[in-house]
């Protein structure tokens, strides 16, 4: 179906037609909806090549995925990927993904907002000192952050996780446990949300008047191996922790391979915390001993970007709205009383 069968079948002009799918604000939202549904109903696609020279827009967002050996294009990035694709297309938006060198992000940032190719942009691993937020708005290209930037010329829109909470009350949790000694194996910590998460751990000790041991506190990779390398040391210490707080549930599995190869029983011997709950193929529950996690869904996050990014696209957001969610703690079994032996 074209756009006059498409008009005639509605009884509307072929201009009011593609104004209302191209989100004009003067095609009021009865009709909008009533073309919406017509062209969802008979599978009308506009041609992308008209559309882009009758509007000026690509009808696409964009982001970048970081790549190299030390980049986080993992499966926490493939599930933030997910989310923002499954409301693109559900909204009729391409999207537009650039690999980009995380040492020169400014660079891969400008080739994708000066190409042509995106109406927007999602910015994703928001970093301690950023200057990308001065950048999109000299670009003058919708943009939505992902994360939060730790100062700011104004006001920006973000949507973020509560990084700093979720470690506070994971590490409060243990210390109503009675557990002093807490290894923290933290992700990277010149990205904001791993700053932010240290901030939240350290907090909850310094309230109890204590703090982290150096010897305790470890910032990498969120892989299987560095949880394994990382718990396999802090247990080899003369005081080892009686629990250990990780960014990430493949950290977690690195944890517990390292606790069972030392001979310690998880929620038992040393009491475990992770980030994450909602990966789809890492289930918390299916752990051997189920696993105390935050929840936090890094899909819906991604649902929730890709919708507001397409909001500010068409105008129908046009305020610095700044969106922060709560993560829950979800107890489980991996997370236990001090053992007996370590009280004294």
């Amino acid at each position: 179906m074209n756009l006059k069968e498409l008009s005639a079948r509605l009884g509307l002009s072929p201009t009011t037609v593609s104004r209302a799918l191209n989100g004009y604000p003067e095609v009021n939202a009865a009709t909008r909806e009533r073309v919406l549904r017509a062209a969802r109903e008979t599978g009308y696609r506009p041609n992308r090549t008209a559309q882009h020279l009758a509007t000026g827009k690509a009808g696409s967002i964009g982001l970048l995925m970081p790549v190299g050996a030390e980049a986080m294009s993992d499966l926490h990035f493939g599930e933030f990927l997910s989310g923002v694709g499954e409301t693109a297309r559900a909204k009729d938006f391409h999207l537009v993904v650039m690999p980009s060198d995380p040492a020169d992000e400014v660079s891969g940032l400008v080739t994708l907002a000066t190409g042509g190719n995106v109406d927007g942009l999602c910015l994703a691993y928001i970093r301690e000192n950023d200057s990308r937020i001065d950048l999109m708005e000299s670009l003058g290209l919708p943009f939505i952050v992902h994360g939060r930037f730790f100062s700011a010329p104004h006001p920006y829109p973000f949507l973020d996780v509560d990084n700093e909470a979720a470690f506070y009350e994971a590490v409060r949790l243990l210390l109503q446990l009675g557990h002093r000694r807490i290894g923290l194996i933290n992700g990277d910590e010149t990205l904001g949300f791993a700053v932010r998460r240290r901030n939240g751990a350290l907090k909850a000790m310094q309230e109890m008047g204590l703090s982290f041991d150096p010897l305790l506190h470890c910032s990498t990779t969120m892989t299987e191996e560095a949880g394994q390398r990382a718990a396999t040391g802090f247990m080899a210490q003369p005081d080892p922790p009686t629990a250990m707080l990780c960014a990430s549930m493949v950290q977690a599995l690195g944890v517990v391979r390292a606790a069972n190869q030392a001979g310690k029983q998880i929620g038992r011997d040393v009491s475990l915390i992770s980030y994450d709950d909602v990966l789809p193929v890492l289930r918390p529950e299916h752990f051997t001993v189920p696993l105390t996690t935050t929840r936090s869904s890094l899909r819906t996050a991604g649902k929730r970007i890709a919708e507001r990014l397409i909001q500010r696209i068409n105008g129908e957001e046009t305020d610095d709205f700044q969106e922060l969610w709560r993560p829950e703690l979800v107890l489980r079994a991996s997370t236990g009383p001090v053992p007996v032996k370590e009280k004294a």
